[in-house]
């Protein structure tokens, strides 16, 4: 018999482990839920946070004892802050990529509240953290693969653009919150000057590449195993899907925000990615189709973007948010940013700009 929201509400309000700062909100979620339960098999006693997340969007998995699957995620994303709109669309996108995603099982979009199937519990960065080099390597191949099969298939003109206001905004995350926030430094009127030349010259890179479709955080926290390493993996966290430069996705996979690699090993994976990308005729453009050292310069760029922004972000959840466990990673981060910005001579400004914040004065030369 299917509960009445009380029995639910009663149920759900003594799960541990799972707060409703809103009344209201735990209310309308367990109203809808109710009318899933006789149609899914929802077990709603074992309602169990499924992840954390960096956002304000939470998951919950119940269990479905007796159907297959066994068990389904519920996504929470109040709104207004949180829109789950475009990951609907963007799952519908991926699945027609023919890549393993989410599918959408029931949605109230304008409460916020979507029921998903289940991809496991087996994260990629687990994995990559355990595994042997043999293992590690396989799994990213796997990843890379998908990767390009994402790029090739999933329409672009379907996703918003990344445009130059886009890339600029992101980009003043840094100063604002990791640089100003984070460790209380004021910028000189000549300091902000190199900072606006440094932005200009990361926007133009990125506008130059070809445009296609970018999921926006294409990393192992955002990738689920499946039977075997060598199986394409499932894909989380797409809502944010862009129409963006060609080597966003692979720079983020390659320089993460929780797991890291010799420069060796990046390259090998780099160079198997726009191996692979040319076989699959993506748009790489006449400098990068021709010569990787053109395509690595414009990945490391694209890559010290997204980090710039990253550390702003992380400070923005420690700062704003009372996530400080992410913060804990800045110095990955300032890492990734030093060397690329040793390697090219336009960009060493940058490296004054960041001995404040790491406390170790950078002066070894450029090559580039």
């Amino acid at each position: 018999m299917t509960p009445s929201p009380s029995d639910l509400l009663a149920s759900l309000g003594g799960t541990p482990g799972i707060p409703w700062p809103d009344a209201q909100r735990q209310a309308a979620f367990e109203h809808w839920l109710t009318g899933l339960v006789a149609s899914h098999g929802i077990d709603t006693a074992s309602l169990l946070p499924a992840s954390g997340n960096a956002s304000l969007r939470r998951h919950f998995r119940v269990s479905c004892p007796g159907r297959v699957p066994t068990s389904l995620v519920l996504m929470d994303a109040p709104p207004p802050l949180e829109d789950v709109r475009p990951f609907v669309h963007v799952a519908g996108l991926v699945a027609q990529a023919g890549l393993h995603a989410p599918q959408v099982l029931a949605a109230d979009v304008e409460q916020g509240f979507l029921l998903l199937t289940d991809l496991g519990q087996a994260l990629y960065l687990d994995a990559l953290n355990a595994a042997s080099p043999a293992t590690a390597d396989t799994l990213m191949r796997s990843a890379i693969t998908a990767l390009v099969q994402f790029q090739q298939r999933v329409p672009s003109a379907e996703l918003p653009p990344f445009d130059a206001a886009l890339l600029r905004s992101e980009l003043a995350l840094f100063p604002q919150w990791c640089v100003s926030r984070e460790f209380g430094i004021t910028w000189t009127e000549k300091e902000q000057v190199t900072w606006q030349r440094l932005v200009q010259l990361l926007v133009d890179s990125a506008l130059a590449q070809p445009q296609l479709a970018v999921h926006a955080d294409w990393m192992p926290r955002n990738l689920m195993c499946r039977a075997t390493a060598s199986e394409l993996p499932g894909v989380l966290d797409f809502q944010n899907a862009v129409r963006g430069p060609i080597t966003y996705d692979i720079a983020s996979l390659l320089r993460d925000a929780f797991i890291s690699w010799d420069e060796v090993q990046e390259l090998d994976w780099a160079v198997r990615w726009w191996q692979q990308a040319r076989q699959a005729g993506l748009p790489l453009g006449e400098g990068m189709e021709a010569d990787f050292g053109e395509l690595w310069r414009a990945l490391e760029w694209m890559g010290l973007q997204r980090h710039l922004k990253v550390m702003g972000i992380f400070c923005r959840l420690k700062h704003r948010d009372g996530k400080p466990q992410y913060a804990a990673d800045l110095p990955r981060f300032l890492g990734y940013a030093q060397r690329v910005a040793m390697r090219y001579g336009p960009l060493k400004p940058l490296l004054r700009l960041l001995e404040p914040l790491s406390g170790a004065k950078v002066t070894s030369g450029f090559t580039f």
